[in-house]
């Protein structure tokens, strides 16, 4: 449980068929206890006896050391697929286990269909709250384990649950991506993180025309236009971050486009390789609708998606998705 309306929704709907308790993950939300006691009012209500489990140690091992050191070697890294690898669904879920409970829940828009022996991910029926992408790296034991409650729903039907049980102070509180920043940017956070006391250095043109200075590479990602503090006839964009040079490269908007990519650490959620005769749609960041790509396997854990049309802002360190109709087959690592 986070306090929030799709885990207090899951609470609801499985209490009358199963007998159920409430975790809460103690993590680094600088809000935790003001998120705790609504987490505990929120059990108390619907008759629940709340666990907390202390993870924060865990946590700024796996996931804050993971998302700083990526950001300062240059790349783009998404802490919460890895979150979801190595904590909800890693110890988290593990700590539920050995309290004696069956499965777990959450409130994640996504649907696991048993088939063949095997547990396959499903993106979420309503396709504006699909969550698939975030559990891109999970595993079969992980799948078996698990129960996706709102997998078939829409938003909208999870608002009119709750507040048919008195929830009605849920609207427009959307829980924030990254929980760790509250009110940080990403700049603000890694400065605390970084053990440099300058990191600035060259912005330069595609060409190799000096432009002007960046702050640090970690201020920056690929397609990023504003705050770029330099002067140019046409609009400049990022589009790459040279970490041997300490450098940041700028250039227009097409020069963003990219029909190819390599992905290092390749991860299939049902433990064997796809069929690399066919197209698949591939999202190469959560928000990206996903495009058409054929992919190549290279050596061990390495493959190469090419795309039938370009896509923009491809980023070094995003997770790129690869899905069959609606099946998540699996992911790899933006190289």
């Amino acid at each position: 449980m986070s306090g929030g309306v799709d885990s207090t929704a899951c609470a609801l709907l499985l209490k009358d068929h199963y007998e159920i308790e409430g975790f809460f993950m103690q993590l680094a939300q600088p809000n935790f206890a003001q998120q705790r006691t609504k987490v505990e009012a929120i059990a108390k209500t619907i008759g629940i006896k709340l666990n907390v489990i202390d993870l924060r140690h865990e946590f700024k091992q796996k996931v804050l050391h993971y998302f700083s050191s990526n950001y300062f070697k240059g790349l783009t890294p998404n802490p919460c697929v890895v979150c979801n690898r190595e904590i909800k669904f890693g110890l988290f879920m593990e700590s539920i286990l050995d309290h004696g409970m069956d499965k777990i829940a959450t409130g994640h828009y996504a649907r696991i269909i048993e088939h063949d022996a095997l547990f396959r991910l499903h993106c979420g029926a309503d396709p504006k709250k699909d969550q698939s992408y975030f559990l891109s790296r999970l595993n079969q034991r992980q799948l078996s384990r698990v129960l996706f409650p709102l997998g078939e729903k829409e938003k909208k039907s999870t608002y009119l649950l709750v507040e048919q049980h008195g929830f009605d102070d849920f609207r427009g509180l959307e829980s924030q991506d990254v929980c760790f920043l509250e009110d940080k940017n990403i700049g603000h956070f890694l400065e605390t993180c970084s053990p440099q006391t300058d990191s600035s250095g060259p912005i330069l043109s595609s060409s190799g025309e000096h432009l002007g200075t960046h702050r640090g590479l970690f201020h920056y990602t690929i397609g990023q236009r504003r705050g770029l503090g330099i002067s140019s006839t046409a609009p400049l964009y990022v589009i790459a971050l040279n970490r041997e040079n300490n450098s940041v490269i700028v250039g227009i908007n097409e020069e963003l486009f990219k029909d190819k990519i390599q992905l290092r650490d390749l991860h299939w959620l049902a433990g064997s390789t796809p069929d690399p005769v066919k197209d698949y749609s591939v999202r190469i960041r959560y928000s990206h609708a996903g495009a058409a790509a054929t992919l190549t396997l290279n050596e061990a854990g390495r493959g190469e998606l090419l795309f039938k049309e370009p896509q923009r802002a491809i980023t070094p360190g995003q997770f790129a998705v690869i899905y069959d109709n609606t099946e998540l087959l699996g992911s790899g690592i933006i190289v």
